[in-house]
């Protein structure tokens, strides 16, 4: 099965976390794109100013797909005009939770907490 890694556009901006986990876990970029638009549960991320939310999968063996984003701001300038797009996301994770998550806790594994908190610098 071949990978397509998304690519950043007017909307969504992917980083190169998110892309590592996508692949790991197999997630397509419409996929998640669809757990952001789509969400059953919207929880505030330990990331601060981040967003997490879930969308819940199978009936036998219930899973999680969380995505963890932060909307930005960015300004775009042309011919003179300013314009501010506020629908832009920046992905900055993406993961399978066997099982189901407590309410009010958002549940990220200690791997990928320790590789966010190595690379927050750069967000």
């Amino acid at each position: 099965m071949l990978f397509n890694i998304p690519k950043d556009n007017d909307k969504f901006s992917w980083t190169k976390h998110s892309i590592q986990k996508m692949k790991f876990y197999g997630l397509t970029s419409q996929r998640v794109v669809r757990i952001i638009n789509h969400p059953e549960r919207t929880e505030e991320a330990i990331v601060p100013g981040c967003i997490a939310v879930m969308q819940s999968l199978g009936t036998k063996r219930k899973t999680e797909m969380w995505v963890m984003f932060k909307t930005q701001n960015p300004i775009n300038k042309t011919q003179g005009k300013t314009i501010i797009n506020t629908k832009k996301r920046k992905i900055i994770s993406a993961w399978r939770y066997p099982g189901v998550s407590p309410k009010r806790q958002v549940p990220i594994p200690e791997d990928i907490l320790e590789e966010l908190t190595e690379n927050m610098i750069g967000v």
